[in-house]
């Protein structure tokens, strides 16, 4: 069983600085590394030096305490995503590529091609792991990761793998009209969740988009406007932001994490750029609008998750390139430059958000919100 990530705040010490409070942030020491690509590649080269597993597959945390060998597919689907964000800074290089090519390669052992559809398990299939449930959000990560992957080289093989892991996508959805808020996409298909999640709905309405704006097959279109639309209907909460799930009894988990946010903004932009209709921008720039005020409040986004806040940054700079505002990139950098100074141990490159072992997650979160920091945003069209 794949354990839930990031129910809990009590333990999470790193996060973002709203706009409203950059003038507060203290610069970092002076002997800290200032570019963001070189933070980028100093954090990256840290995570391959603490969390290798051997065989290009990585650890769940360092040290490691866990009983298995290797990480769960969504904690490395996020270390993929680093490779791919440091592959595409301008004049990285054919090192950083085949680095991101090594990553992606590395997301075979967890692919289940005996099942219909096929799809990524949560863990590694034999004989390197026992295998696990399908999570729709975990192959929705990959899938995006697949299609920047795409957009930056051309390779067919990535566009090819992101179709089949959308058609799972629209596998997982809720067909018994019975159901409170019926429709949705399940989170997962292991037999002790029926949640229906903000983020197994927007990732997949963002690759969705994704897909019809790469392809302009219709169906993508439909299926990515509909799991937008019940996530606007179900999920989203008079402040204007996103709750976590609903589960078969009508109860709303009320939580409104970095992430959801993100996803949403994010599919509502790529929705805009799929269609030209306004409404999907307005739901987007108020999202971004909402949330920054609320996160830069009581400094929530401090207690969120890092890999959640890279998520939620991604997903500004899409919009950013549809609707520039100056104010998403500072955010980021501001939150870069914190947790440089506050949670990065110089002696290892490693962040330590919480007590105990360092997640590779949020290693991972990092080297992408510092990575995207050094696209220009011309290129932020390419982001997924």
């Amino acid at each position: 069983m794949r354990p839930k990530f990031g129910i809990s705040t009590a333990r999470i010490t790193g996060g973002l600085l709203a706009v409203s409070m950059l003038g507060a942030l203290h610069a970092p020491a002076a002997d800290a590394v200032a570019s963001p690509a070189a933070r980028a590649a100093a954090s990256y080269q840290a995570l391959n030096k603490y969390f290798d597993a051997g065989q290009g597959l990585l650890l769940e945390e360092y040290p490691n305490t866990q009983q298995n060998p290797y990480s769960y597919v969504w904690p490395y689907s996020q270390a993929a995503v680093a490779a791919e964000n440091l592959a595409g800074i301008p004049g990285s290089g054919l090192k950083a590529s085949a680095e991101a090519q090594r990553r992606l390669d590395a997301y075979q052992p967890y692919w289940n091609a005996t099942t219909t559809p096929k799809g990524y398990d949560s863990y590694l299939r034999p004989p390197l792991g026992q295998g696990g449930d399908k999570f729709y959000d975990d192959n929705e990560w990959i899938g995006l990761n697949l299609v920047q992957h795409y957009q930056r080289t051309g390779d067919r093989s990535s566009l090819a793998r992101a179709k089949e892991i959308f058609a799972l996508v629209v596998h997982g959805w809720d067909t018994d009209p019975a159901h409170p808020c019926a429709g949705g996409v399940y989170w997962t298909q292991a037999p002790w969740s029926q949640d229906r999640n903000t983020v197994s709905n927007g990732p997949g309405a963002e690759l969705g988009a994704h897909l019809y704006l790469l392809t302009r097959d219709k169906s993508y279109l439909t299926w990515a406007k509909r799991m937008y639309a019940w996530a606007q209907e179900c999920m989203l909460a008079p402040n204007g932001l996103y709750s976590d799930h609903i589960d078969l009894a009508g109860n709303v988990e009320k939580t409104q994490w970095s992430y959801n946010q993100g996803v949403m903004l994010g599919a509502g932009t790529l929705l805009f750029k799929a269609t030209g209709e306004k409404k999907y921008l307005a739901d987007a720039k108020s999202v971004a609008k909402a949330s920054l005020a609320f996160y830069g409040s009581e400094d929530r986004l401090w207690k969120q998750p890092t890999r959640f806040n890279s998520i939620y940054f991604k997903n500004l700079l899409i919009l950013d390139s549809v609707a520039p505002d100056r104010s998403y990139k500072a955010t980021m950098q501001a939150y870069s430059d914190r947790a440089w100074k506050e949670a990065r141990d110089p002696a290892t490159g490693l962040f330590h958000f919480a007590d105990g072992p360092v997640q590779l997650l949020e290693q991972s979160g990092m080297v992408q919100i510092d990575a995207l920091l050094a696209w220009p945003r011309s290129r932020y069209d390419e982001l997924a």
